[in-house]
Formats: structure tokens, sequence, C-alpha cells
């Protein structure tokens, strides 16, 4: 039954990448961000499919490198919404974690169990 899930999560995962893709920024970062969020959903869908892509050795990298650079990068795009511009630092930094934590938290978590 939990598989069903995983397949779902897989779905809107690859359905935001795309949709991020087609309207998000199109500066240097954005473009990194989908590379690296691409590369992360590769290896969740190997989780989850239960198929071997690659080595252990390479998820581990992709699993440690994917969660600084979705904080660094959540980070750095909260900076420039007008809408966090009004909360005080501290609530911020809380929001845009539990966002992380929320929303990318099932991927690193099936990225851990691929790589380990």
């Amino acid at each position: 039954m939990s598989e069903i899930f995983w397949y779902i999560y897989l779905g809107i995962l690859g359905t935001a990448a795309i949709g991020f893709l087609i309207k998000g920024d199109k500066t240097i970062f954005g473009k990194l961000d989908f590379v690296i969020s691409l590369i992360t959903w590769v290896g969740l869908f190997g989780y989850v499919t239960e198929t071997p892509i690659f080595t252990p050795l390479v998820w581990k990298v992709v699993f440690v490198g994917g969660i600084i650079w979705d904080v660094a990068f959540g980070f750095y795009k909260s900076r420039d919404h007008q809408e966090f511009k009004e909360m005080p630092k501290g609530v911020r930094y809380l929001f845009v974690i539990g966002t992380i934590i929320i929303l990318l938290g099932p991927l690193y978590y099936g990225l851990f169990k691929y790589a380990y």
C-alpha cells in the first residue's frame, strides 16, 4: 500500500520539476537546481522501483550534495520573495526549513535508504 504513495510522490516531484523548467527562473542557479532535482528524482525512482542505477557511492554523494544544495537554494530564494521580507528573520528561517522538511523530506529519506 505504501508503494502507491511513493509512485504518487514521484509523479508530483516530476511534475513540479517540469513546471519549474517551463516557468521557473532561467538563471544559472535555476538551471542548476533543475539538474540537481532531476538527478535526485532518478535516485528516488531507483529506490521506489528497486532498480539498481549506478553505485551506492554515487547516491551517497548525491544525497549529501542534494541536501546541501536544497537548503542553500531555499534560503537564497527566500531572500527574493516580497512575502518573506515582512517576516522576522527567525520566523522566515523556520518557515523555509519546515517547508524543505515537509516537501523534500520523503525524497531524501528515499535517497538515504537507496544509498545506504
